[in-house]
């Protein structure tokens, strides 16, 4: 079976661009800043299940994403989560808090209105971002 995103990740994102393992994903949520990594491969559902190099190599793209979040927005914190509870296919959030954010200090799941960005925001923010990762060598835009 070949990778695909599951729907509501392609509802909910615009997309980045790719690693080698995984792609990248803008959350199209208004209150924060929110890239997910999702791995190319089909079926999987927990980080432990890749085989150890591409654990490394997981790890490797979110502290590319995890950098470019840092010098595009400069944080307070970044929070990663992978909860996968809602959509079963391996999705690591990346997410930018700051202690003026609405749902700060708790976390954002459950704590945000919901509201998606407008296009126009959207299509900046993404700009921002891949602007940035496009510094890595491991990271091609779309």
């Amino acid at each position: 079976m070949s990778f695909q995103l599951h729907p509501q990740l392609v509802k909910d994102t615009t997309l980045l661009g790719h690693f080698p393992l995984c792609v990248a994903l803008l959350h199209k949520d208004s209150a924060v800043p929110w890239v997910i990594l999702v791995p190319k491969r089909a079926q999987l559902k927990e980080l432990h299940h890749l085989p150890m190099q591409e654990q490394q190599q997981f790890l490797l793209e979110s502290q590319a994403v995890s950098q470019a979040l840092e010098a595009t927005f400069r944080p307070d914190k970044l929070n990663l989560g992978a909860l996968g509870n809602m959509v079963p296919q391996l999705h690591i959030h990346h997410i930018a808090r700051f202690k003026d954010d609405v749902a700060w200090p708790g976390p954002v799941w459950g704590n945000t209105p919901g509201e998606h960005r407008s296009d126009e925001a959207q299509t900046e923010i993404a700009t921002r971002l891949t602007n940035v990762l496009s510094l890595s060598h491991l990271f091609a835009r779309v």
